[in-house]
């Protein structure tokens, strides 16, 4: 027992990394390898599926010929991936056209008719607004970054690839598809595309009225399964140019958000996490089903069978600090940004980072809005820009703590924090000072998904109950709100906010189009 493991393959924007976890969540040993993204004018953001599978063929065949366990030991691969993303295959799994992943938002102008009517409120139908809700539990986002608004951006401006299309997958399904040779996807993964009634998580099934109001023929989604079940075993081809032994066992494949909520290990009613990735959100698992369309966010299935989690997402979160260094040069690496950010004064000496880099998502769904430094001076140095940064993130996880805190009726006692963000010991101390509540770094952040994951496959095997994932994993530090910095943050924060209601307006006029 002691040496059974699962592979977790864990593909995200910039690449998959792939590891050995035990059932209990350890981590024995992880490889990474790096996939490019193409950024398209109009909002356009598309990756190669083949360079996914390419990268992942590397790094699996890496990391088993590390012999860190026998290859028989391996009881199942279990995948989490990028959500909300379109990868158009045809019958048998091959791709037709670049993925379309969560950050493209050209299927934003196809939505306002599907969602609207002859009278609207936040642009939406009331009549469709509520049976939206009422069903799925969410509704098309106005962004247009939803697999509905890709694939309708593929009908309307790729219409060869629509008609050629046998399925469109989510990644995590496509991976799966090429594992197994099944196209299907789980009662968790498929939740964005709002097309699913999911009241009973036994249940769940597409709904016949929401895909006529987007136009989009049943026949092109994936056969549903429920979540953390087995759906077959690795074909034959893969199982030797990876290493694995043929009867390795494939579980159904999560989103990232579903992973993370699971490999948090904050996996009761109520246990709140925060995730700082590329992305970044604030959740936990709930009792019940609900939907809060002002602030979009809502109870979604999760992965651990029949269980309802919160799902929201912050658009930037470890980006900020990717574009600090990519795209503005102001570090040679992310250890060089905490040292910057380090130096500088708690508040930056008064310059404030909004990180709406990508519009955003939760509080407001606003794919204008736009980032950046307010309150520069002549005075101002890289210290100052790059803390400003971390700080400004911080900022927007208050502002999404606050709603969420709303939502479930009492306040988050701890947040178990996760991704790579939380390796920043200044991040963790920031994230508590801004927040007031004390924040939790479990061991190996940066590899909860790959927890998650291998969570998933361990329910799926009938090998671990919730119960006992929820104990299994290891708090590595804690850090402790001080009174002192959170009092000199407020007056920061509340200005943060006044910067999102001065630009609103005018970032709405300029990038409209």
């Amino acid at each position: 027992m002691g040496t059974e493991h699962v592979l977790a393959i864990d593909l995200g924007t910039g690449g998959p990394k792939v590891a050995l976890v035990t059932l209990d969540g350890a981590l024995t040993a992880y490889e990474a390898e790096a996939t490019p993204l193409e950024a398209l004018p109009g909002g356009g953001a598309e990756q190669d599926p083949d360079a996914w599978w390419s990268a992942i063929t590397t790094a699996v065949r890496r990391l088993l010929a590390g012999d860190h366990v026998p290859v028989e030991d391996i009881l199942a691969v279990a995948v989490t991936a990028q959500w909300s993303g379109t990868v158009a295959v045809d019958a048998d799994g091959r791709h037709l056209y670049p993925a379309v992943i969560w950050m493209d938002s050209r299927g934003a102008p196809y939505i306002k008719d599907v969602v609207g009517g002859p009278v609207r409120v936040l642009g939406y139908d009331p009549r469709k607004l509520r049976t939206w809700i009422q069903r799925s539990g969410g509704v098309l986002s106005h962004s247009g970054k939803d697999p509905v608004a890709h694939i309708l951006w593929l009908k309307h401006e790729r219409p060869d690839v629509y008609r050629a299309a046998h399925a469109f997958l989510e990644p995590c399904d496509y991976l799966n598809a090429r594992l197994t040779g099944r196209q299907v996807s789980s009662h968790d993964a498929i939740v964005a595309h709002w097309l699913t009634d999911n009241r009973d998580l036994n249940a769940v099934t597409y709904d016949d009225q929401l895909l006529a109001w987007c136009g989009i023929d049943r026949a092109q989604l994936p056969e549903l399964v429920p979540s953390a079940t087995v759906i077959g075993r690795v074909l034959p081809e893969v199982a030797a140019a990876w290493g694995l032994a043929p009867a390795t066992k494939v579980v159904t494949a999560t989103g990232d958000v579903h992973s993370a909520v699971v490999g948090s290990g904050a996996l009761g009613d109520f246990e709140g996490h925060l995730y700082m990735g590329t992305s970044s959100w604030l959740s936990c698992h709930v009792p019940w089903k609900k939907t809060d369309v002002l602030h979009n966010q809502a109870s979604l299935p999760s992965a651990i069978p029949g269980r309802y989690f919160l799902a929201n997402e912050h658009e930037v979160g470890g980006a900020a600090l990717l574009w600090l260094r990519d795209k503005v040069g102001l570090a040679r690496d992310l250890d060089e940004l905490n040292v910057l950010a380090a130096a500088a004064p708690l508040g930056s000496n008064g310059v404030i980072f909004t990180p709406w880099l990508n519009g955003e998502r939760t509080p407001v769904d606003d794919h204008t809005i736009r980032g950046g430094w307010d309150n520069l001076s002549l005075s101002t140095d890289r210290h100052d820009l790059v803390r400003a940064v971390f700080e400004g993130v911080a900022f927007n996880s208050r502002w999404l703590l606050d709603v969420v805190e709303k939502f479930i009726k009492r306040p988050l006692d701890g947040l178990n924090y996760i991704g790579g963000g939380a390796r920043s010991d200044l991040w963790c101390q920031m994230h508590a000072d801004v927040l007031d509540r004390t924040v939790r770094r479990v061991a190996d952040p940066q590899h909860a998904n790959a927890r998650g994951a291998a969570f998933v496959a361990a329910l799926a095997l009938g090998l671990r109950t919730p119960e006992q994932l929820n104990t299994a994993v290891e708090i590595e530090a804690e850090f402790r709100p001080a009174a002192d910095a959170h009092a000199a943050y407020e007056p920061l924060y509340k200005e943060f906010l006044n910067l999102y209601k001065a630009h609103k307006a005018l970032h709405r006029r300029r990038n409209g189009h």
